[in-house]
């Protein structure tokens, strides 16, 4: 349920409108707009008389949300949700950003793929140091010490990072390490008390799509996070499991429209994870671009076939710089 109050009404009358919902079990979310300022009323709605409400003098109208997810939804939060990645970067909005950098941080060589991606355009350094592998025999990842090399590569360049974390007890060490964007695996995208824990931090949350998952349901894993406080949430497109085999996964263009128009978080598109293949990955990205994406995550790497993982789908140095020319003269022409 959301009310859309008048712009007349004060402060204090708004403050005392909360107050009022929240004694009677609920929850709010406020969003002040340009011209309206709409609360968002969460819980168990039925202990919430809309008549009532509506009848308040600062009440312009009164409205039921029948999506399950709430404070995801446009409807709570018309104005998009812009995240501060730190280093002066933002997601969100009218801003774009590239995530870049290897599938998994292999060693000192993160500081050579980190120039790499920033030369071409990149604004945010990807890799990954815990790999949620399907085999428990391939590469885990360096642990913690990747963590660390990342991050210092991230401060050399001047650059947030994301890397994914695979545990709740991950938490603590990954926020105290200065993590910059925490990613959500789409192996851990329905793994609850992992996103509830996150939603204790004021960090901000990259959460893929589990290849399984509606977009409803995708938005309430989303929920879960933002349910705790943390409504930094940014929202990634990775492909979903159908009977095609040509390709890893098939990359669901669509869901970037759909969810512009049922969410105000961020939408980013991991194109290298949606088709797994290196020929198809800039394609990939330029669709979702040309479809509206706020972001896209690429795989980079300089020597692709001694890459620990995945380097049949990340792009050689040279590849990448093309792809990101490409995507800087989409971006002109879609602005026009």
């Amino acid at each position: 349920m959301i009310a859309v109050v008048k712009q007349s009404a004060t402060e204090e009358q708004i403050s005392h409108l909360i107050r009022w919902i929240e004694k009677r079990g609920c929850k709010t979310d406020v969003s002040r707009g340009a011209s309206d300022t709409i609360v968002g009323i969460i819980g168990d709605t039925t202990r919430i008389d809309p008549f009532l409400l509506e009848s308040m003098s600062i009440i312009e109208r009164v409205q039921t949300v029948t999506e399950p997810f709430k404070m995801a939804n446009r409807k709570f939060h018309p104005q998009d949700t812009v995240i501060d990645c730190g280093h002066g970067i933002q997601i969100g909005g009218d801003n774009f950003q590239v995530m870049a950098g290897p599938s998994s941080v292999e060693g000192d060589n993160i500081f050579e793929i980190a120039r790499i991606a920033k030369e071409a355009g990149a604004t945010i350094l990807r890799g990954n140091a815990f790999k949620a592998s399907n085999s428990p025999y391939a590469f885990q990842g360096l642990g913690f010490k990747g963590v660390e090399l990342l991050v210092a590569a991230g401060i050399e360049n001047q650059m947030p990072v994301v890397t994914e974390i695979l545990d709740v007890r991950q938490v603590e060490d990954f926020v105290e390490k200065g993590v910059s964007i925490i990613q959500v695996g789409s192996k851990n995208a329905l793994n609850f008390a992992l996103l509830k824990e996150l939603g204790k931090t004021d960090t901000p949350i990259l959460l893929k799509r589990n290849p399984g998952s509606t977009i409803d349901e995708f938005l309430l894993a989303a929920e879960y996070v933002m349910s705790e406080g943390n409504d930094q949430v940014i929202l990634c497109e990775r492909g979903i499991r159908t009977y095609e085999d040509r390709v890893r996964v098939s990359f669901d263009v669509n869901i970037v429209s759909v969810l512009k128009d049922l969410t105000h978080l961020p939408v980013v598109v991991d194109a290298a994870n949606a088709v797994g293949y290196t020929d198809y990955v800039s394609p990939c990205a330029y669709a979702a671009t040309v479809a509206g994406a706020n972001g896209l995550m690429l795989e980079v790497h300089p020597d692709r076939a001694n890459a620990r993982e995945h380097g049949g789908q990340a792009l050689s140095p040279l590849a990448y710089k093309d792809t990101m020319d490409r995507i800087r003269r989409i971006r002109e022409l879609i602005a026009d």
